[in-house]
């Protein structure tokens, strides 16, 4: 049997049964734009967010108060932990592998200018926190850099309460009732938007040690630290846990760096978004049934041809062949309409709902694809070897 032929007679069976065959592929189609669009919103999550971690860079490390493991029994006086103070950030500076340090504290009070309210978000930082954090100013300046422990009081707005409070007009030099206490205005922050649910164009920025009075708090609620990008995290993490353990007497304190956090919450979204996928995946399975049952009802119905173009000479390995090529063709057609279908009702998702990422990697529509066709390839290879054994004349005799 010329190559040609056994292309023909693949390609008749769709034509003589094109409902069949319609149906057929339908299912591996159905399975294939689960898969698709269920992976494409899982991975479009996963990169939304990796990127809103990821803002603030890889070479950074919190370090926020308080030991989190746990010790059994009580150990009374000495499991209390001592607070952060704007001279442990200070002392932080001197390691040589350390770019900035940014001390946090983080409240909420009302804000008041121009006979108007607003009641925002208030951080007290360091004058480095637009390098640490990666989020600039737009007009005017940040903090001074000045003695931590007597700071003025000076105040740079966000995006959004600049617009609230001050309109059009400049803020630059105004004046701002912070929580009551009056500060002068001299920066405004380039619009930031969210990051994962916090607005950061709600908010304001004071000198750390202001705040910690606002507040009224005895210590910082969490100290900033970028490194050097070719220093490895292992000798940063050491250095800065000399120098507060030697500060503290011992380590109530816990560090948390962006870079294992990032590989963490990575870790986790990928198995999310395989674990949507393989809920896909149980259509691909339900579709590879019916090419089962469909291609046993062909080998049924088609007997007598079957006998006929083995009587003319097919080899038992021709028939094999042709069988198998009718399901693959019918799983790879399915497939490659369940990827047209499942990409675009994923853009239509996002079309429709702007906020809600999606993502399709080639990678994920190419491993689709070949697991329709392995499917359709494993699905007919019963059907396939039972057409090929089949005895000559006992076939011809159905006809």
């Amino acid at each position: 049997m010329l190559l040609p032929d056994l292309i023909r007679l693949t390609t008749s069976s769709f034509l003589a049964y094109r409902m069949r065959s319609f149906l057929t592929g339908l299912g591996i189609a159905i399975g294939i734009t689960a898969v698709i669009l269920l992976t494409s919103i899982g991975e479009g999550l996963h990169q939304f967010v990796l990127a809103e971690f990821s803002q603030f860079g890889t070479n950074l490390i919190g370090i926020q108060p308080g030991k989190t493991q746990t010790q059994g029994g009580n150990v009374g006086i000495f499991g209390s932990s001592r607070p952060l103070s704007l001279d442990d950030a200070e002392s932080l500076r001197r390691l040589p592998y350390i770019e900035y340090v940014s001390p946090s504290v983080q409240g909420n009070a009302e804000l008041r200018a121009n006979g108007k309210t607003r009641r925002s978000t208030i951080y007290g930082v360091g004058h480095e926190m637009p390098q640490a954090l990666r989020i600039y100013v737009r007009t005017g300046s940040f903090l001074p850099e000045e003695d931590p422990n007597q700071a003025r009081a000076m105040v740079v707005l966000g995006a959004k309460v600049r617009q609230e409070l001050f309109g059009d007009s400049n803020p630059l030099g105004s004046y701002l009732r912070v929580g009551g206490q009056r500060y002068r205005v001299i920066g405004v922050m380039e619009p930031k938007g969210q990051i994962l649910g916090f607005d950061l164009d709600d908010s304001v920025y004071i000198p750390a040690a202001r705040a910690m009075e606002l507040f009224n708090r005895p210590g910082l609620m969490e100290i900033h630290v970028t490194y050097l990008p070719d220093v490895a995290l292992a000798r940063v993490e050491a250095g800065i846990r000399s120098v507060l353990t030697a500060r503290h007497g011992r380590e109530d304190y816990t560090l948390i760096s962006q870079q294992q956090s990032l590989e963490v919450l990575g870790s986790v979204l990928d198995v999310i978004t395989f674990a949507v996928g393989a809920l896909g995946g149980i259509s691909l399975l339900v579709g590879g049934v019916g090419i089962l049952t469909i291609m046993t009802m062909a080998v049924t119905e088609r007997t007598a041809e079957i006998g006929l173009l083995r009587a003319l000479g097919a080899r038992e390995k021709q028939i094999l062949v042709l069988f198998l090529g009718e399901a693959i063709l019918l799983s790879a057609l399915g497939g490659l309409a369940g990827l047209a279908l499942g990409i675009a009702i994923a853009q239509g998702l996002h079309w429709l709902f702007p906020a809600l990422p999606v993502h399709t990697p080639w990678l994920f529509a190419v491993l689709a694809e070949i697991s329709a066709v392995s499917i359709g390839l494993a699905a007919g290879v019963m059907p396939a070897l039972r057409a090929a054994r089949l005895d000559p004349v006992e076939a011809l005799r159905t006809s």
